[in-house]
């Protein structure tokens, strides 16, 4: 089957194509900004198409090389604080970005299944009688990068009734793992618990919201969850993937603290608090159980503990730049 990943440099597109490739029944191609595969475990496995998804001539091109049977939606600007400092930016890429694509194929003429990753944020403000979160909790969005992601999930169902695209909507909650960059809460903990250890930093953690409860599934459940919805989900459903259960940031930065000889303390940064933030997240995935079979197998410990390895290696090598 052949297979065209958008956001083939992302940290979940790179787990995507080594999971895929593993299962050893898919073609794919990556579509990415840079004429190179970030991984380079991916370079001569994947076929690389060079396209902005803002630019719809590029766009076209792309899919009538792939001509793919199965298109992973997965590139976006996916930062919360980012959308914030950038809304205007954050809605224009991940919304045209996907208008883009779904004019491509239908310009094509093509068929593919259309996976489309968008987010537990959708759900934004959420009230304790809300939880756990199903498909049919509504969408109350609270920053920028989440109306983002609504907007995603209604123009796919859209294309769905209006041009009988086959669409399929991931709503992902929170995924952790090596690789992921500083830029979120568990990358940060560990990266700064890294260069500690390596002498790189002073003996503190700068941290945001602690008491933030979400619900975390390790990235490599994740995509395994992305091929599993490509061969038994049912167009054109919506489908919660997590874990849960939730966990708070203090809980997970404890976990990392205990992984290590230091002492460390950790202080409050202002910087890292979001202007509108929910207390709690807990995701309700037994319709996608019930389609498919998923559920997550990796303990939250393990993750935690790869996670810190992952940056262990990079403080040794001094390398903090390009982590997907």
């Amino acid at each position: 089957m052949r297979a065209l990943i958008t956001g083939i440099n992302g940290f979940v597109g790179g787990y995507l194509a080594e999971h895929l490739l593993a299962e050893g029944e898919w073609e794919l191609w990556g579509m990415a900004r840079q004429p190179e595969l970030a991984l380079p475990q991916l370079r001569g496995a994947v076929r690389p198409l060079i396209a902005d998804l803002g630019d719809q001539p590029a766009v076209v091109a792309a899919l009538a090389a792939a001509q793919p049977d199965v298109i992973f939606h997965l590139a976006a600007q996916s930062n919360v604080p980012r959308s914030f400092e950038d809304p205007a930016g954050t809605l224009t890429t991940n919304l045209v970005a996907q208008l883009n694509l779904f004019q491509a194929v239908l310009q094509l003429k093509l068929d593919p299944l259309l996976v489309i990753a968008t987010s537990n944020e959708i759900y934004g403000h959420i009230q304790p009688e809300d939880l756990p979160l199903s498909e049919r909790t509504p969408f109350r969005p609270v920053n920028p990068y989440s109306v983002s992601k609504a907007a995603q999930d209604l123009l796919a169902y859209q294309y769905y009734a209006s041009h009988k695209l086959r669409t399929l909507r991931l709503r992902l909650f929170n995924h952790i793992g090596p690789r992921q960059t500083e830029q979120f809460a568990v990358g940060s903990f560990a990266a700064q618990i890294a260069r500690i250890e390596a002498g790189l930093q002073a003996p503190c953690i700068r941290v945001g919201n602690l008491a933030a409860e979400r619900d975390f599934t390790d990235v490599r459940d994740i995509v395994r969850a992305y091929s599993l919805a490509a061969q038994r989900g049912r167009v054109p459903c919506a489908y919660n993937i997590g874990s849960g259960h939730s966990v708070s940031l203090r809980h997970l930065l404890d976990i990392l603290l205990a992984l290590s000889p230091r002492t460390i303390a950790v202080e409050p940064d202002p910087t890292r608090m979001r202007p509108a933030d929910v207390p709690r997240v807990v995701s309700d995935y037994a319709l996608f159980h019930s389609h498919t079979g998923w559920a997550p197998r990796i303990p939250l410990e393990q993750t935690l503990a790869d996670v810190l390895d992952y940056w262990r290696q990079r403080a040794a090598q001094r390398d903090f730049q390009g982590a997907h």
